[in-house]
């Protein structure tokens, strides 16, 4: 017994000097030191020894079981660190080379034109409302004053959903939602995103408006004009001009359409304005008597204004960009020059 002992020594010794990597260093672990290992096999055989015999023979097997697994546990961490060594040398940083830098992101346009839309109302007192993208046509079409012939209700112009519902065509239905849950006074704005079946250079079929409400006793049509007036100067300098034309919308009463002096030509006429100096920029107006009626407030105790634009169209005006499909394409060419 005592010689076997002394024979697996010296063989695991030649063996773990020869070994060349981890593996085979880890194939004689088990080999030698595993519970099947020929160092387990002689330990099994120590209860057949004799008394006398049987605590030198224990005390072998435990002293050539340490040194082999010495022997592995160095050789194991000399290989270790000769595998890192060569991974840092494969692997090592040329620090001559130039740096390659970390390209900035950038906000998207329409992102930073709703931005620049919110903080100019809510500096002046508007909060932030919103809404659902599927909608009832209650509060899409006739809670608003639409007739039910009104072709804005066809379906050339708007997505039907299953269950009666569609896409919103604008974003006053969170005007009817906030008005039927608040009482006056009101002064909100209601961004989001509206769908039309509509899609050339200048329309999309997925588009972004910015809604604006006020509601309050004696607000008049002097209240709105000041209001958008305030934020065209904000928007696109103090010195651009404004003007309202008279026009119709089914939910306002009188209805006024904003323009702005044309940011190409400053007024004086381009291919952009068609040569008439001014660039239809919103829509506008007193909210009509019979949408307050629908949401169960008092057209004769209270008065508002409403107005809506669309936010690619006043990013189209502010940065110059020539086809609204630019803004979905995600090139990061066009990004970068804005």
């Amino acid at each position: 017994m005592q010689d076997k002992l002394v024979k697996i020594e010296q063989e695991a010794v030649a063996a773990i000097e020869c070994s060349s990597s981890l593996k085979e260093l880890e194939d004689l672990r088990i080999k030698y030191l595993g519970r099947k290992g020929e160092i387990q096999e002689v330990l099994k055989l120590l209860p057949s020894l004799p008394d006398d015999t049987r605590p030198k023979i224990g005390q072998l097997a435990n002293d050539v079981k340490n040194k082999i697994k010495l022997l592995i546990d160095g050789k194991v961490n000399n290989a270790s660190r000769e595998d890192t060594a060569k991974k840092l040398k494969a692997e090592k940083i040329d620090i001559t080379l130039p740096g390659t830098g970390i390209v900035k992101g950038r906000l998207h346009p329409i992102t930073k034109t709703f931005d620049e839309i919110k903080q100019i109302f809510t500096r002046i007192g508007y909060s932030i409302a919103d809404g659902p993208d599927i909608e009832s046509n209650w509060n899409n079409f006739e809670a608003l004053n639409f007739p039910p012939e009104h072709p804005a209700m066809d379906m050339q112009a708007t997505f039907f959903v299953e269950g009666g519902q569609l896409l919103r065509t604008h974003t006053s239905p969170v005007q009817i939602r906030v008005m039927e849950k608040t009482a006056p006074p009101i002064s909100i704005i209601m961004p989001g995103r509206v769908y039309r079946c509509d899609a050339d250079i200048t329309h999309s079929p997925v588009f972004h408006q910015v809604e604006g409400l006020v509601v309050d006793k004696k607000i008049t049509f002097a209240d709105l004009k000041g209001t958008l007036t305030y934020f065209m100067h904000e928007m696109f300098g103090k010195e651009r001009h404004v003007r309202f034309r008279p026009s119709f919308f089914p939910f306002t009463e009188p209805s006024a359409e904003m323009d702005v002096e044309c940011i190409i030509c400053n007024g004086v006429g381009c291919r952009v304005c068609k040569n008439t100096g001014w660039l239809e920029i919103l829509g506008a107006g007193m909210v009509d008597p019979n949408v307050f009626k629908n949401v169960k407030y008092d057209p004769e105790k209270v008065s508002g204004f409403a107005f809506g634009m669309g936010i690619e169209r006043i990013a189209i005006l502010k940065y110059g960009i020539p086809d609204i499909r630019l803004f979905y394409e995600n090139d990061i060419r066009f990004l970068r020059q804005l």
